[in-house]
């Protein structure tokens, strides 16, 4: 009895032993160890430089796997940091700012409304903000006369406009006798031009009117001659001018706001209207340009450096493009340091609630927060610590001194 059971354990072991594959071989049915992901799953394999199948994403090298549970969408996926950083919230700016890329929302219409904007200036510490939103004539008047009106005549400011329809014989002259009646009336300068002109204003014939028309050189030129900043809105991000696939960053911005999308068989090109606007500011050497929106550049600052290192009459504003900058730090900071006596702030949308983070970027060394409006990035944004000598400039010097109509006197020296 005890002969049979030691054989019986010998045969087993043998068997067993001979059933096992070489070395390295998963065993017979099983697909290969590298197909597997978490938990034993088969995962598909792709070859080096592939893409992962839609629904799917990559887990090992050259490896994809689907989620086990039904993925949420892009609007329900809120996934909660626990990273533990360091939290300098900024609700004031640490010097007195000037928002030249003040969009004031009727608040310009009656003495209290303007008593209303400043209450929220005063939080923030925005001193002045210059009223940027394209006003000429009789809407301009009323605005400057609501100012004047109120005990905060010192606290807004506005940009007249320029209304380019009908460009043609003789529209010169009679935009140049405009903008020199609203320069009486109180103007400090020129804006915001908006995205509309390059992209879907037209001359009477037809024809798109594009940034770098000729005919348009002797508004430029009377601009000069009287001193007068050009605030203009040159396009949009680059990516809405793209297509809307998955690989597009601002995917969700132009899914809520398809209007935002700019179709190649409708309208130029990105490349074509920035080739425009910079013939515009070559052109015109001793008429100052500040360029909104760090001209659609702060995703690429190598780009923008060109064009101010090449372009000594124009400046840039960081309004509605703070999503870029606080995302990547160390080249902002660099950026901003190097450009510091070319760079102007400005928030575009008056939302107060939104302007303590750009106090928070620009002041603070914190580290991965969360940007205010979830559709333009969902990524985080991070301090870029900037030397106060900096901050002075970006907040309120450089908008003095290009805007010599500006209040010039009370500022932090």
């Amino acid at each position: 009895m005890r002969r049979s059971i030691v054989g019986l354990l010998a045969l087993t072991l043998a068997t067993s032993a001979s059933a096992q594959p070489p070395a390295g071989q998963p065993p017979a049915g099983q697909p290969p160890a590298g197909n597997r992901g978490p938990g034993g799953r088969r995962g598909t394999p792709i070859k080096p430089g592939e893409q992962c199948p839609p629904g799917t994403t990559e887990i090992r090298p050259n490896n994809c796997m689907a989620p086990e549970a039904a993925p949420p969408s892009i609007l329900d996926y809120r996934p909660r940091s626990t990273l533990v950083t360091a939290a300098h919230l900024v609700p004031r700016a640490k010097y007195p700012a000037i928002d030249f890329h003040g969009h004031p929302q009727g608040l310009l219409g009656s003495a209290d409304g303007v008593a209303q904007l400043v209450a929220s200036l005063d939080s923030l510490n925005v001193r002045m903000m210059v009223a940027a939103d394209n006003m000429s004539g009789d809407r301009l008047t009323r605005a400057l006369a609501a100012i004047a009106a109120s005990p905060h005549k010192d606290r807004v400011r506005v940009l007249a406009g320029i209304d380019f329809r009908n460009v043609g014989p003789g529209w010169a002259d009679r935009a140049i006798k405009q903008l020199e009646a609203d320069v009486a009336a109180g103007a400090v300068g020129v804006g915001e031009i908006s995205k509309s002109f390059g992209l879907s204003i037209r001359k009477p014939d037809g024809s798109r009117l594009k940034i770098d028309d000729p005919e348009l050189d002797p508004i430029w030129d009377a601009c000069a001659r009287l001193g007068l900043p050009v605030f203009i809105h040159t396009a949009d991000p680059e990516e809405f001018f793209q297509p809307i696939d998955y690989t597009n960053e601002r995917w969700l911005e132009l899914s809520l706001f398809p209007e935002r999308r700019y179709p190649q068989d409708r309208f130029p090109s990105f490349e074509q209207l920035m080739t425009e606007r910079d013939n515009l500011f070559r052109r015109h050497p001793k008429t100052t340009f500040v360029a909104a929106h760090m001209g659609w550049h702060a995703n690429d600052l190598p780009r923008l450096a060109k064009m101010l290192d090449a372009m000594p009459n124009v400046y840039t504003e960081v309004g509605a493009v703070l999503y870029d900058i606080g995302r990547q730090p160390r080249a902002a900071h660099d950026f901003f340091v190097k450009y510091q006596d070319r760079i102007l702030f400005g928030k575009d949308s008056f939302q107060p609630e939104e302007y303590p983070y750009y106090w928070r970027v620009f002041e603070t060394r914190d580290d991965y927060f969360d940007y205010y409006r979830p559709y333009h990035a969902f990524w985080k944004l991070y301090g870029i610590d900037l030397p106060d000598a900096v901050l002075r400039k970006v907040y309120f010097a450089n908008a003095l001194r290009i805007t010599r109509r500006l209040p010039q006197t009370g500022w932090p020296k």
